[in-house]
């Protein structure tokens, strides 16, 4: 698929079909995906890919965590949010929400349990970073991510960024065995969209560019 295209169209997805990805299919996606830029080529990414029993394991501790400490997404933010920001993200919840009513089911809980669950994804990929490393770095990692979604959409699979488990981040590091000196970013569900379930039926929108640009000639 074209470039361009496969940025127009690509989404997240949250409902998947329980369809195996092949390992091979992975290795060639994660292949791609370390070709991204880094600072001085540093290439601090690393991957951790949960298949199978293990994945569905991983799956169902965090959802048991999620049900015990109740710690939601969230923007992450430090100060308070512009109501600019609030309000894109309240109509998010307003569109997205008729879809879940097809369903029957809330909102919170959907993307919650649904973030712990990978959304039903039969891959899930750990995205890490040697603590020794700065913050600064974080950027790499969101390249990657971002060739990821794009480079998985080009083999005909679906994705979905997970920010919430970073806050289970001790928990994943003793049930995956993640050394101490590796930090839990983010993660991504992958496999193939359930073109039945009406959740996938959202597209989440996108401002005018004229609200993220200032021109300077």
């Amino acid at each position: 698929m074209d470039l361009i295209e496969t940025i127009k169209v690509r989404k997240s997805v949250r409902a998947f079909k329980p369809d195996a990805v092949s390992r091979q299919q992975i290795e060639e996606i994660l292949g791609l995906v370390v070709r991204a830029p880094s600072a001085i080529n540093l290439q601090p990414w690393e991957f951790i890919v949960v298949m199978g029993e293990e994945k569905e394991r991983l799956s169902r501790r965090l959802v048991k965590l999620y049900r015990e400490k109740q710690i939601s997404c969230s923007p992450g933010n430090v100060k308070p949010l512009s109501a600019e920001f609030q309000k894109r993200g309240a109509e998010s919840f307003i569109l997205m929400n008729p879809y879940l009513e097809k369903m029957g089911q809330d909102f919170n809980r959907f993307v919650n349990e649904g973030s712990c669950n990978f959304y039903g994804a039969p891959a899930a990929v750990i995205f890490c970073l040697d603590n020794a490393f700065s913050e600064a770095r974080l950027v790499d990692i969101g390249i990657a991510l971002g060739y990821f979604v794009l480079i998985a959409h080009n083999f005909g699979l679906s994705t979905c960024p997970i920010g919430l488990i970073n806050a289970y981040e001790d928990d994943i590091k003793e049930m995956l065995n993640i050394p101490d000196n590796k930090d839990v970013v983010i993660g991504a569900a992958l496999g193939y969209a359930d073109p039945a379930s009406p959740i996938n039926e959202f597209t989440s929108p996108r401002e005018d560019l004229e609200n993220f640009v200032r021109w300077i000639d």
